[in-house]
């Protein structure tokens, strides 16, 4: 059974937890800014990509080496062996970047990877002239950081933030795999009350449901890696099988989110029905100002307004302020809030136990975490 060198990909500040994600499934790792590498067989393919919720990809290397001139670029690209990936009539777009490198033109180093590609390919399968490319795709991409190249397949397709579940969204909505870091990070467990007060779309109430119950974040999507002929259809399915005797489907959650927008709570509704969550999560128009705490050491998560539109400022440090004042009369509960403004813990009205920086999408932020005292 061939092993393969494997990379999880994740916004920068998250490697650990993704780390921690692969080390679960038994793979021993190696991590960089924005990398976790390790290796594994077919199936380790699948399981990432089925288990994997803070990760963006999981792409496969094809080959590392170093080049400076198109020529090294090309014969070093064409003595992998491609033929162990890429069947006759693969389809195989290639992507590309390059960044404080000799070879700086991305067009032409595509384009040689490609030629380096095609001739390895009719060589190993005794053909001439351009290949077909009508079958299962995978997407390849050159990547040259420092005149190191590193070629890889991405094995994932759509990033894996999309879980299948979100029908809809408002303006700015939180990406899947942050909101389960944002959860993961505070250490939650399903026997304690969770909340968010500000939930949007729901994206966090329902990856908090998701780990509540242990469900595979991506149970309910494909995966490019699928159409390949080398994973067998019989992988996939002992993969599907083991994430559904591992999910605690009878797990009782006490889970909820609100938001002063009724239509956010309707689409957070509709998003909670499509990931299989209709009566599980507790939804409610409420102001921030109205919000009920219930309970002794539950856990608040929330991704409040950054203020970045005109106007908006004021907003976002006014309900900064009215958090900190609900969240005061409730000293067993912890709160974590992400957020970009430099002034949150004046305005909260106390300093955070601790911050993490993490990176929404382009936003620099900082993860405030206040820490309850259990009762």
């Amino acid at each position: 059974m061939n092993e393969y060198k494997l990379v999880a990909t994740s916004a920068m500040g998250l490697e650990s937890l993704v780390a921690d994600e692969v080390k679960a499934l038994g793979y021993e790792t190696r991590t960089e800014n924005g990398k976790v590498f390790f290796s594994g067989d077919a199936t380790a393919i699948a399981r990432a990509n089925m288990w994997l919720r803070v990760a963006d990809r999981v792409r496969i290397i094809a080959g590392e080496f170093h080049a400076k001139t198109f020529d090294e670029l090309f014969e070093r690209t064409k003595a992998i062996p491609w033929e162990m990936y890429l069947p006759v009539d693969a389809a195989f777009p290639v992507a590309g970047k390059s960044v404080k490198s000799t070879l700086f033109s991305v067009p032409d180093c595509q384009a040689i990877v490609k030629k380096a590609i095609v001739e390895r390919l009719n060589s190993a399968y005794k053909r001439s002239g351009f290949l077909p490319e009508s079958g299962p795709l995978f997407k390849l991409e050159v990547s040259i950081l420092k005149d190191k190249v590193t070629l890889t397949i991405d094995s994932s397709g759509t990033g894996l933030h999309r879980r299948g579940y979100r029908v809809g969204q408002g303006d700015a909505p939180i990406k899947e795999t942050l909101a389960a870091a944002l959860v993961k990070l505070t250490r939650w467990s399903p026997d304690r009350p969770f909340i968010d007060p500000l939930c949007g779309s729901g994206t966090i109430p329902i990856e908090a449901a998701m780990i509540g119950q242990n469900i595979a974040p991506g149970t309910n999507r494909e995966f490019l890696s699928e159409q390949w002929p080398w994973i067998e259809d019989a992988v996939w399915n002992r993969v599907r099988e083991e994430a559904e005797d591992l999910a605690k489907y009878d797990q009782q959650l006490a889970i909820s989110g609100s938001d002063s927008d009724s239509r956010m709570i309707r689409i957070s509704e509709e998003n909670a029905a499509e990931a299989g969550f209709v009566d599980l999560i507790n939804w409610e128009v409420k102001d921030l100002r109205d919000i009920e705490i219930q309970g002794l050491n539950g856990v608040m998560v929330g991704n409040p307004p950054y203020g970045e539109r005109i106007g908006e400022l004021e907003e976002a440090e006014e309900l900064t302020r009215v958090l900190g004042d609900v969240m005061k009369n409730h000293p067993s509960w912890s709160v974590y809030m992400i957020s970009p403004l430099e002034n949150f813990e004046s305005l909260y009205g106390r300093k955070a136990t601790r911050k993490r920086k993490l990176f929404n999408g382009f936003i620099r932020t900082d993860y405030y975490q206040y820490w309850g005292k259990r009762q």
